[in-house]
């Protein structure tokens, strides 16, 4: 809306080579952003505003453009995403500087870059998000159109398919989806957000939107809210309040990341540091990774992302854990793994999450996820495990969860013979479970464990209240319930 102050205005997407080589990024991530640009190519096209898409290290793109347009104002929002993203940031910092040329950020979501402290940050976030919409009204004085080619396919880019079934991209969507929500799919969501099954539908599907940027976190909250008041029925009502909740926490697990990047590479609690590191075990990594664990509820899980791009929140939690408690793998191999399978890729979201799930931020609850509880609580008649793990479609649903406890009699009736049509456990469970307890556990009383914990309590902790953090006693074992989300959270709604 800015740049129609602007006469010979021009709008550019760049597709930057460090993007592309970055090791979390994927085709179906290109893909999508591609066909949000041509859509928003179009729809700039008739107000008047010419979209370049180009090539190269953002910098370059610049300068080559300033050479040849001469411009003395740059617009664009604020990001916080992975490091090279920042780096490129700081790079333009230095360029425009030294072109002469203005850059001017716009927030576009409840992130607050240059944050002293928590303190009051649910209230800045509240007036953030209820700030009038800016809506696009009439043209843009924009330049003398120039050579649009066509855009570049993941073939000319030399990328490779990436095989998934990807929802649909674009503002267009976006708006579809978030009116479905609201009006008809949000009904069941507080229920339908734990099951893979339901939440595929019950979740709101906006989380790729929002990191692609086809709708904005204030258009969502306000639609929502807009929903809660206007709607007559109470069931409908008190769903979306719950949905309602969950923006804020997408954007204040965003904010840990703008605070401290570094948490992208290193544990929030340096006492971790060590923990994991010098274990890592590459077949089991592989095998969480091909869906081959020999658990039904992580590998099904674990292939229906790869094949989709999407996993509600709670089986996305259960990946991690299992990956990080049961085979003792370190979070940023796992991160950049499952980074690269997430149409939402959200760095900000992801790398805080990672770490949350891992046990290595020192302040949260451990959550230590049994796959054979899950499966039997979230897929009751193994509709979703049969589906996407099709050796044990024709295992006694008795079994389903734990195929392990078939005798070869049972194995040979369901033509499914562990080690051969299905694979074994890696490990056994519960001796998993028990020595990750014991090693996190014994860890977190350490007193430097405990001196951390305050530390990131102070820097990153919800302030619900609008109080200080300083002074409260900490809790790392046990946090307040204000101060982390629910394990059915959906923060990628």
């Amino acid at each position: 809306m800015a740049a129609q102050a602007y006469a010979d205005a021009l709008a550019i997407f760049v597709i930057e080579p460090e993007w592309l080589s970055s090791p979390d990024c994927d085709s179906g991530h290109v893909e999508f952003a591609l066909a949000c640009v041509s859509e928003l190519r179009a729809a700039l096209a008739e107000r008047g505003l010419p979209l370049l898409v180009r090539m190269g290290s953002a910098v370059a793109v610049l300068a080559q453009l300033q050479n040849e347009r001469a411009f003395t104002h740059l617009l664009s929002h604020e990001e916080t995403g992975a490091a090279w993203s920042y780096a490129r940031d700081q790079q333009i910092a230095r360029w425009c500087k030294s072109a002469g040329v203005q850059w001017h950020e716009f927030q576009q979501n409840g992130v607050i870059r240059g944050l002293r402290n928590r303190t009051g940050w649910a209230q800045r976030w509240q007036a953030r998000m209820d700030a009038p919409l800016h809506l696009l009204e009439g043209a843009f004085c924009a330049a003398v159109p120039l050579d649009q080619p066509p855009l570049p396919t993941l073939a000319s880019l030399g990328l490779s398919p990436h095989g998934k079934t990807l929802q649909a991209a674009g503002e267009r969507a976006a708006r579809r989806t978030l009116s479905s929500f609201v009006q008809v799919r949000g009904y069941g969501y507080r229920k339908a957000l734990s099951s893979p099954l339901s939440a595929e539908t019950g979740c709101s599907r906006l989380s790729p939107h929002l990191a692609f940027g086809t709708i904005s976190m204030r258009t969502v909250h306000q639609a929502t809210e807009l929903a809660i008041r206007n709607t007559p029925e109470r069931e409908l009502a008190y769903a979306l309040r719950g949905f309602a909740g969950r923006l804020r926490w997408h954007c204040h697990f965003m904010q840990k990341l703008e605070d401290e990047p570094s948490v992208e590479f290193r544990n929030f609690a340096r006492v971790c540091d060590g923990l994991r590191e010098d274990a890592f075990n590459t077949d089991y990594f592989e095998a969480w990774c091909a869906g081959r664990t020999g658990y039904p509820m992580v590998d099904a899980c674990m292939r229906s992302l790869r094949a989709t791009g999407w996993l509600n929140f709670r089986m996305r939690a259960m990946l991690v854990s299992f990956a990080s408690y049961h085979l003792w793998l370190h979070w940023r191999h796992t991160g950049l793994f499952l980074a690269r399978q997430f149409l939402d890729y959200e760095p900000a979201i992801h790398w805080s999450q990672m770490q949350m799930q891992s046990g290595t931020t020192g302040i949260n609850t451990l959550r230590m996820y049994s796959p054979t509880k899950q499966a039997q609580d979230q897929d009751p008649q193994g509709l979703f495990i049969r589906r996407w793990v099709p050796e044990l479609a024709k295992v006694p649903l008795p079994y389903l969860a734990a195929p392990w406890k078939m005798d070869p009699s049972v194995q040979r009736m369901a033509g499914c013979i562990l080690g051969h049509d299905y694979p074994k456990p890696l490990v056994d469970d519960k001796a998993a479970m028990r020595a990750a307890k014991d090693r996190m556990y014994a860890l977190r009383k350490t007193p430097q464990a405990q001196t951390e914990a305050a530390q990131v309590q102070d820097r990153h902790g919800s302030r619900k209240s609008g109080l200080p953090a300083s002074g409260r006693k900490p809790k790392p074992q046990a946090p307040r319930a204000s101060e982390i989300p629910s394990p059915q959270g959906d923060l990628f709604l």
